[in-house]
Formats: structure tokens, sequence, C-alpha cells
């Protein structure tokens, strides 16, 4: 098949791509604006960054790329750009860069060789990216999109798009005034389960969650760590069951090298990997600084993953904590003293639990199963309009 040819084949898979583009999107999007050459857009898997790409094509003369379609990997990356912009397109949209052979050279070309066109390119591991893009990371602007907040999912569930507010600044009465005219209970019970990520909107959310994984695991991955075995497949398959169920979030590194007979060289490069492409959410103390660390908690990537492997309820709360206030922006790390708080988020102490937790010296605490806020209690729903 000759480049013209595959150019074709990408324009008649572009417009069918665009008619599945959805009328409503993520209010997060309208922070991304594109102004700019050359952008690295990343974010765990079905955050919506596909639909982002192509959602900018709107009135825009460029072409979107799946860099893993067999066509596009049949033809050098530099020869195919160069074909489109040639065709006359003034933007390429490049998904999932990484599946492209020697992609960060072609990249390199594409950008000294054409400075009045644009390039967006995305994956889901920016730290992969990063390593990739090399010299040209001072070219190209990072943008990340997080998880799904509580409240971009009301905004989907309902059409009401409520203010953003801190929940660690704003009053009791500002944040019950910000969820006056909806069933915030019900909302947030049913976000828990599904509404990290807008793939909610698809159905199945529980089928379409363990497609994530899988192909996080078996796709992903294989690109992050050199020579993975099966073994080291199953590794990490058995992490995420150990962190779900269990009611302490973190790995005993000894055990599990003797268990699955690996070193902790490999182990500790499975963890990163598996942080760095969202299956997993590791907190450390501030001044944890080792090469070599597991952290102080170890969570799953969010939530939902916990209801998806029917998890421990604890550890599901502190996970919800440390995924919503860290997607927001915010320094989240595990307490010096565990008698005091759970986390140290900028500065101030936080303990989360149900209902009855109390708030031993912490400046706030999170609990599950209640709706109002007071001074320093927090309800749970208060962490997602953050962003």
């Amino acid at each position: 098949m000759t480049i013209t040819e595959v150019i074709e084949h990408l324009e008649r898979s572009q417009q069918r791509l665009l008619g599945s583009v959805p009328a409503t999107l993520r209010p997060f999007f309208d922070s991304l604006p594109l102004t700019q050459r050359a952008y690295l857009v990343t974010g765990p898997r079905g955050v919506g960054k596909t639909t982002f790409m192509l959602s900018q094509l709107r009135g825009c003369n460029g072409m979107y790329i799946s860099a893993d379609n067999p066509l596009v990997l049949s033809v050098p990356l530099y020869e195919l750009i160069d074909a489109v912009f040639m065709q006359g397109y003034e933007s390429v949209f490049i998904d999932e860069v990484h599946y492209a052979k020697d992609w960060s050279l072609h990249l390199k070309a594409v950008y000294d060789s054409f400075p009045e066109r644009k390039i967006v390119i995305s994956d889901s591991s920016s730290v992969l990216l990063r390593r990739g893009l090399g010299d040209l990371s001072r070219r190209f602007i990072i943008r990340r999109i997080p998880l799904l907040s509580l409240r971009e999912y009301v905004y989907f569930k309902t059409g009401e798009l409520l203010e953003v507010f801190d929940c660690f600044r704003s009053s009791p009465q500002d944040m019950m005034n910000a969820v006056k005219d909806i069933n915030i209970m019900m909302l947030y019970r049913s976000y828990v389960k599904e509404g990290f990520r807008p793939i909610f909107m698809e159905g199945l959310y529980s089928d379409r969650l363990s497609n994530i994984i899988e192909k996080t695991i078996y796709k992903d991955i294989p690109f992050f760590v050199p020579q993975i075995a099966d073994n080291h497949l199953r590794f990490m398959n058995a992490i995420l069951g150990h962190l779900a169920m269990s009611r302490i979030p973190t790995v005993n590194v000894n055990s599990m090298c003797s268990k699955w007979e690996i070193g902790k060289r490999k182990l500790y490069q499975l963890l990163y990997a598996m942080e760095h492409t969202g299956l997993i959410r590791i907190i450390r103390k501030k001044h944890d600084t080792r090469m070599n660390s597991i952290g102080a908690k170890v969570f799953l990537e969010e939530p939902s993953m916990y209801h998806l492997f029917d998890g421990d309820t604890g550890s599901a709360r502190e996970c919800f904590v440390a995924t919503l206030l860290q997607e927001s922006g915010r320094e989240v790390f595990a307490s010096e003293d565990e008698e005091a708080a759970d986390f140290v988020v900028d500065g101030l102490k936080v303990e989360v639990g149900g209902r009855n937790k109390k708030r031993k010296a912490a400046d706030f605490v999170v609990r599950d199963d209640t709706d109002i806020p007071l001074k320093g209690i927090l309800p749970m729903w208060c962490l997602g309009f953050g962003y």
C-alpha cells in the first residue's frame, strides 16, 4: 500500500471518528487550549485523550493518526507526516505515539523540517514520552488530562456545571449551596463505582475498566520494562489483587520477591511502570527521595478499581482522598505520624474514615457515609469539586 493510499484510509477513518465524538465534552477540556506549536497530551487510559484530540480537529485543518494502526506502522512516521503536510494539512494529531518505531527521532525531524506546522502527540505514560522526547521536551508543552472529577461526572449526569471550590478553604455553607439543586449523595455513590473515566457513558463500565487494566499490563508496560517475562505479567496482576483486598495498603518487597522468584531490581521496575501507566498510586512521605522506594502507602490507581475487585472499603476510602486531591494538582504525602493523620496535603493534616471517624490531631477529617460538611469535617464528596 502506498503512502497516498494510507492517507486516504486515514481520511475515511477520521470522518467516521469525528462522527462519534460526543456532543457533551469534559469541562476540563476548556482549560487546554492548543495555541502553541507542539504539545504532549498525557493521562491515564480512558480519560478522554482521543476524544480531546478529535474535538480539536473541529474547524482545524488537521489529521488524526493512531500510531497503533497497522497501516500506520507499515510506513516510517516521518514519511507519513511529510506526505500529510504535502497534502495541505496544517497539523497532525498522533495518538498512542509510542507504538511508532523510532518515533522520537522522526518527530524531531518533523519538528525541525516543518516550523509552521502544529504537532500534537498523546500517550498514557508521560515518563515514557519524556524519555523519548529527549531534547524536544523543552519544545513540547506537556498537558495532562486527569481522571474525571465528581464535578464533571455531575455535569455528564445532570447537565449542571457546578462551581469549582476548595474544600479546605470554603465554608460549610458555601459547599452546601454549591450542591443544593442535586442529589449529591446519590451521584457520589454512583461516581465512586463508575465515574472516574468517561467510559461510563458507553455502558459496561466494569468490562471496559477490566480491558483498560489488561491493555496497560500487556501492551503498555512491555515498552517500559526491559526483558519482561510471562511471570512478570502474572506478578502485576497479583499485585493488583493484593492491593484491592489488603487492609494495609502496602507491598512487602521481600515476600513478593520470594513468592514470585523475581529480584528486587525487577520488582521496583515493575512497580515504577505500574505507577506511571496508571495502575497503582504510590503515596510517599515528604522526604522520601530514594530511587527504589515503594512509598508509605500503595493504592490502586482510583477507587472504581476497588469496586471492580470487590476490594477493601478502608483502602478504597483512602484511595479516593489521595486520588481526588492529587488529580486536582495538590501535593499529597503520607503522614509522618500515623497516629495524628493519614495524609499531609499542602501542609494540612488529613484523617480519613467512615461516619464516626475521629479527627485525632488532624486539621480535617474526611468521612464517608455522611452528607453535611462541618468545621474541620468534610464528607468525601466535597473533595470532588477541585477541578
